[in-house]
């Protein structure tokens, strides 16, 4: 950074020293200097067809590289990304959101600006709620420390931020002597961690069947091969919550699959309920993926709890420890190691394989799916069965599985697929998504074409919201038909094809994996009643927390 440095140049250049390469997002008059800048930048912006779409690619970009950013216009831009943002924080996806305002000089003149919506800060207000810093920078003598304690937040707790620039500032030179990067974060706490690592210690030493529940967090923080070496060393079965699938490659021998209180394959929970001592790191407990209430682990405190807000042993909770602090001196640390449990025999009896010439059922789509996904695939699963018959795939390899599991906002996969594809091109996007989903964000292929990415979708065509119609019934859940695999011939590029049958899609997944440079749909015809063993548990489970509303 220069000696001319600006305050809109200051926060490019620290996104960039923390591996931002691209930023995503749609211009507007408000934020116009600021595309000036990210022009001139190493930064390289990737446009989207909407701001929420925006939101989404750069949520998947974080999930993979460790931060992300969209940069939009003020109110018609920026809240257009509340949902992308909210999904963003509820899932701890470290994205920098950043916008402009009406100039500080312009507010004086004219009480009233288009794209205003009640005051000036109302943009801000909004975006308080669902991030972890949201900051104007509107003062070049305490910018700098004002984005540096934003960026802070950001690293520290792995959740979205919000940075203003009124669009008269950006070019404002900041004062004084131009500072490198300061992000300043207090470390853990030697004698809380210590004691904390202790506490652990003596519960495992009183343990015979302990087991390891992970989560996202744990890949926020960047720490799978601590994950690994520890579960290794302990020598303890594993399961991973459904928005931590792939934390852990799903061949591992200590892995014995998704644990998710709604999703969830019964012979897993019961085997994670049924340990004395349950290590849970990262995890975000909700009614998608929780713990059993019922369990005597909750209420016998047998748990261990650590996640970026704080750490939890039993009843004692340690607010100074940080959590990536606390999973590198477990990895350290002298715990004891268990003779190996075996693991939870899988209670769904196999099926016949499909017929070739029959129609395409879920049964048979997944089942061939597994047997392609390589270390070079990244799954991204949309809501709904895109992502409850996806808990059943095997991952092989880390983190190569996305999808909004606890948020669970319909509309993430297709955007997502082009954030992914630039933060890894090495990886190869399956996306996984409904017919529903896809009529609220698909428009995004259109980037992908535009941009030379070449993801596959598999788009589950069943002529409604699965889901609800699992759960209730009725016409408000059908969804029009749309030709999909005609959607290339709109946009410019790609192939789409229309598939029927179980042999059409083994053909057509296959000369989509052939073809690396374009696009591929396939636009699966199922039936409106089929369903898959995890959308059956999360409907009779559902369905039961549900049935005190019925009148």
């Amino acid at each position: 950074m220069g000696d001319k440095a600006t305050i809109g140049s200051a926060v490019l250049d620290r996104l960039h020293r923390l591996g931002v390469r691209h930023i995503f997002g749609i211009p507007g008059d408000y934020v116009l200097s600021l595309f000036q800048l990210i022009e001139a930048s190493p930064i390289r912006h990737i446009a989207t067809t909407r701001e929420d779409c925006a939101g989404f690619a750069a949520d998947a970009y974080a999930r993979i590289n460790g931060i992300g950013a969209v940069c939009v216009t003020y109110c018609v831009g920026g809240l257009n990304t509340v949902n992308a943002i909210a999904c963003a924080y509820a899932e701890r996806s470290p994205v920098v959101l950043l916008t402009g305002s009406p100039g500080l000089s312009e507010r004086t003149r004219t009480p009233y600006l288009h794209h205003m919506v009640r005051d000036f800060s109302t943009q801000r207000e909004v975006f308080e709620r669902m991030t972890v810093a949201a900051v104007t920078l509107d003062d070049p003598l305490t910018a700098e420390r004002e984005m540096d304690r934003a960026f802070a937040a950001l690293l520290r707790y792995r959740r979205p931020i919000y940075l203003e620039i009124p669009r008269d500032m950006v070019h404002t030179p900041l004062t004084g002597a131009v500072k490198p990067i300061c992000i300043e974060d207090e470390p853990s706490d030697p004698a809380a961690l210590e004691e904390a690592v202790g506490e652990v210690r003596a519960m495992l030493a009183s343990a015979k069947r302990p087991a390891m529940l992970v989560g996202a967090e744990v890949g926020r923080f960047g720490l799978q091969d601590d994950l690994a070496r520890l579960v290794e060393r302990m020598n303890i079965p594993i399961a991973s919550t459904l928005l931590g699938k792939s934390i852990i490659r799903e061949d591992h021998p200590l892995y014995v699959g998704v644990y998710g209180g709604l999703i969830g394959r019964e012979e897993v929970q019961q085997f994670i309920n049924d340990s004395d001592c349950l290590l849970i790191l990262g995890s975000i407990l909700s009614d998608v993926e929780d713990l059993d209430a019922r369990s005597p682990l909750l209420s016998e405190g047998r748990t261990i709890h650590a996640t970026a807000d704080r750490v939890a042993i039993k009843h004692h909770r340690f607010e100074s420890i940080k959590f990536q602090d606390f999973v590198h001196a477990l990895v350290q640390a002298p715990l004891p190691a268990f003779p190996l449990r075996k693991p939870p025999a899988l209670t769904v009896a196999a099926s016949a394989q499909p017929h070739p010439d029959s129609p395409v059922t879920l049964e048979g789509l997944f089942r061939h799916l597994d047997t392609v996904l390589t270390d070079k695939t990244l799954v991204i699963a949309d809501v709904g069965e895109s992502l409850f018959a996806a808990a059943d795939l095997h991952v092989r390899h880390q983190f190569e599985f996305l999808s909004p599991a606890y948020y669970t906002s319909m509309g993430f996969a297709v955007p997502a697929a082009l954030g992914a594809s630039f933060a890894d091109p090495g990886l190869r996007p399956i996306v996984l998504v409904g017919d529903g989903a896809f009529q609220m964000t698909g428009t995004e292929l259109a980037s992908c074409v535009r941009y030379g990415q070449a993801p596959i979708i598999v788009l589950l065509n069943n002529r409604g919201y699965s889901t609800e119609r699992e759960i209730l019934e009725g016409p408000f859940n059908d969804v029009h038909e749309w030709q999909y695999e005609n959607i290339f011939a709109l946009v410019g590029g790609g192939i789409g094809s229309r598939v029927n049958t179980q042999r059409e899609f083994v053909e057509r997944l296959a000369a989509a994996f052939a073809d690396q440079r374009r696009p591929h749909l396939l636009n699966v015809l199922l039936s409106p009643s089929d369903r898959s063993p995890g959308m059956v548990r999360l409907a009779r489970r559902l369905g039961k927390k549900l049935s005190t509303d019925k009148p």
